[in-house]
Order: C-alpha cells, then structure tokens, then sequence
C-alpha cells in the first residue's frame, strides 16, 4: 500500500482507540452515522445522549475538544443552508423574536444541524485517530474494491506533489508581475489551470507506464495484514450499540 502520509487531521497519540484496527473504527463510525440519521429528530434528549458518547470516545482517544471544535468549521455551509429553512420552508407559521418562520423548517434546520455536527464529529475523531494509510488498509480489510481503494491512495499520495506544482506556477507568475486582481486576469488562471492538468495527466501516464514495468497487474500487493480480536471488536462496536438502545428508546418513549 505503500508508505503513509501524515495529514492535517490526525493527531498522533497512544490511546486505546488508536491502537484499534483502522477497519473496527470504519464499521464503528459508519454504524454510529446510520444509527443517528436514524433517530426521530423530536428526540432532542438522544441527540444529547450521542454527544456525550463522542466526547467519551474523545476522552479516551486523548483528543482536546478545541481541536475537534475547529475540524467542525467545515460544516458551515450546511450551518448557512439550514438558517434558511425556516424563512424559506412552507407550512405553519410561528413567531419567534418578531420573524415569521416554519414549524418544519424549524424542524428542518434542527435536524440537519443535529444529525451533521455528530457525522462530522464522528468523522473528525475517526481521521484523529487513525492515520491515512490504515484507513486505506481498513478499506481493503472491508472489501471495497480494490479501484477505489488505489484511487484513493494514488490521491493522497500525489494530492502534496499537485499542490507544491500549484505553488511554483504561482511564484513563477508573481515573478513575472502578475497579479489577479479582476476579470482581465482570468484568461491567464485559465491557462494555468489548463496547464496543470496537462502536466497533471502526463505525470499520471508516467507512473503508470512505470508500475507496469515493474510487474502491476491491477492491483497492489498487502504489506501489513490487519486483523481484530474478538475483544478490539467488542470495544469498538460499543458506541454504535450504545447509540442503536438510545435510538429505539428515542422511537419508544
């Protein structure tokens, strides 16, 4: 699977969550996402109850909270989405501090809210916990296709050699005397654009002729095999069970 790159996301510690193996984590987080996209939003209570199982798994991962506090900023867009629901969503009217909003987009905004902050955060501690490689042997202990899998390691392993490319085009422009300061100078973005993914592409047909005259057939060899014990299991699969009787308690009571 070749070598690992750290990334922006992780944080490096020794935890019993981090010594889980990365594919008990995967099947762990995506049941927890089901399980609370599966909670009726009127159970305000269980959408607490889930928080707090995160900063226990946070606490015991040894993740601050002002670091996942900051991974979260990337979910403001759908923060900006679901302010809008209540001025935007039809049905019944209510008033609250002079404005007219929807009940259910009230509802709405609730729910989107609720259920993407506990995904998000989910995922932040996921990629906090485990490195970019082990998700990626994780994802090939699951059996995803193998495509994908290379897909997706051929894309971080190359994601910081495109970028360090983007670099040196823009000091080589700003070297020049360019500067982008309005619409007259996005025939010269375009061009470099154009430029990038040209170079991009050629790079990509070298790597490949490369592997291919190395022995590729299609598929990358395991270095490390990740297995789980029974105990790893049970330790990780404890917050999607834990979530799934918050959930029916939720749809009962």
């Amino acid at each position: 699977m070749g070598a690992g790159h750290a990334h922006r996301l992780y944080r490096h510690g020794r935890s019993p969550v981090h010594a889980l193996p990365p594919h008990a984590k995967l099947t762990a987080a995506l049941c927890f996402v089901v399980v609370v996209v599966s909670t009726p939003r009127e159970a305000l209570w269980a959408f607490a109850a889930y928080a707090a199982l995160l900063a226990t798994v946070a606490y015991a991962a040894r993740v601050p909270p002002l670091f996942v506090l900051k991974r979260l900023l990337i979910e403001i867009p759908f923060v900006g989405f679901a302010l809008l629901l209540p001025f935007v969503a039809q049905g019944e009217r209510v008033h609250v501090l002079g404005l007219s909003l929807s009940e259910s987009g009230l509802w709405g905004a609730w729910n989107v809210l609720a259920k993407g902050t506990l995904g998000v955060a989910a995922s932040v501690l996921l990629a906090a916990t485990t490195e970019l490689r082990e998700l990626l042997l994780g994802l090939q202990r699951l059996r995803l296709p193998p495509l994908l899998v290379q897909i997706a390691s051929f894309m971080i392993r190359y994601g910081d050699v495109i970028t360090d490319e983007m670099r040196r085009m823009r000091v080589a422009r700003e070297s020049r005397g360019f500067e982008a300061r309005g619409v007259r100078q996005w025939g010269v973005l375009a061009k470099s654009a154009g430029a990038l993914f040209i170079r991009s592409y050629e790079r990509g047909e070298r790597v490949h002729l490369a592997m291919l005259s190395r022995g590729y057939t299609g598929s990358m060899p395991v270095i490390d095999e990740v297995t789980a014990s029974r105990a790893q299991w049970s330790y990780a699969l404890t917050l999607p069970v834990t979530a799934l009787v918050v959930c029916l308690l939720g749809w009962t009571l």
